[in-house]
């Protein structure tokens, strides 16, 4: 996919926005800064080619998505303000992250990824910078023991600053790792529905232990990216979390750009779904607005 493409394809316009593709870009992250939040998109990844990927990659994309193209979508969908998750292809460097959301005038927050055998000192620094949270991506990877060493202190500094720890897995793993995680203290985001398994769907044990988590009011979920179970899957888990989370711990995210999808799926599209699964304005409203300003500290 060329720059041109990719353009055209992000934003579902006609006329692609072409914006210089500079190594670092990032002053042109946002046009409302840091005013009124009217809608948060909570989940979208920043990423260039001069960027230093990690090796052994499941991904190596061959487009720049520039913090500066990210506003450009926001702006076109009504969206006032971003979240920026760390891409996995970039490891435990969260530093392009940093630089985007300074340069973007309170427009940007972000996760870090981070660890802990030798970054904890580090975190303070990354919450003077726009930080609020990590991200545990755990596809593909071994899930980590919350309760002893270098995680258990991990946690308990998360804790300490009161971040976030947004956990991105299968849903049947997520009793292992959440049930641990939740004793520490800290805030849990779960992304992408809890990612129910295609031939289970809501019937998935790990996705039927998320619902059970809603009373506990220290866990919000992502309604977002549907396309990484299906379509039909969501529509139907989206009723169920209402109910069981209330719309003071739900989260809307694009998952912009799509990687992986690229091409398949409009942002428009993803973000009328919203309108679907939360079909009450008032309750829609607290989504994309109330709960996400808390939560990133907008």
């Amino acid at each position: 996919m060329n720059r041109r493409d990719f353009g055209r394809a992000a934003l579902g316009l006609g006329t692609a926005v072409i914006l210089p593709a500079g190594l670092t870009a990032c002053a042109t992250a946002g046009s409302s800064g840091g005013g009124r939040v009217v809608a948060v998109d909570t989940h979208a990844h920043v990423f260039h080619r001069g960027l230093p990927f990690v090796p052994n990659r499941r991904y190596t994309p061959d487009y720049d998505a520039l913090p500066a193209d990210y506003a450009a979508v926001l702006d076109a969908n009504g969206m006032s303000h971003g979240v920026i998750i760390p891409i996995s292809i970039l490891g435990t460097n969260n530093d392009y992250t940093v630089e985007c959301i300074r340069a973007s005038g309170g427009r940007l927050r972000g996760l870090a990824v981070v660890d802990p055998e030798t970054d904890i000192a580090r975190l303070d620094g990354l919450a003077a910078a726009g930080i609020v949270g990590i991200r545990l991506n755990l596809i593909g990877k071994p899930v980590p023991d919350a309760r002893s060493g270098a995680w258990r202190e991990l946690f308990a500094a998360c804790a300490k600053l009161d971040w976030q720890v947004e956990v991105y897995d299968d849903a049947r793993r997520l009793p292992q790792l959440l049930t641990p995680l939740l004793d520490t203290g800290v805030k849990v985001v779960v992304d992408h529905f809890g990612k129910p398994s295609v031939e289970q769907g809501i019937d998935d044990p790990g996705f039927r232990y998320l619902l059970g988590l809603g009373r506990s009011r220290q866990v919000w979920v992502k309604l977002s990216a549907p396309y990484r179970s299906s379509d039909a899957i969501c529509a139907a888990a989206a009723p169920l979390l209402r109910a069981s989370f209330g719309p003071e711990r739900l989260l809307w995210g694009s998952d912009w750009p799509h990687t992986g999808f690229e091409g398949k799926v409009r942002y428009a599209t993803l973000r009328a779904q919203l309108d679907e699964w939360v079909p009450d304005p008032a309750e829609r409203r607290i989504v994309l607005a109330d709960t996400p300003a808390r939560l990133f500290r907008f």
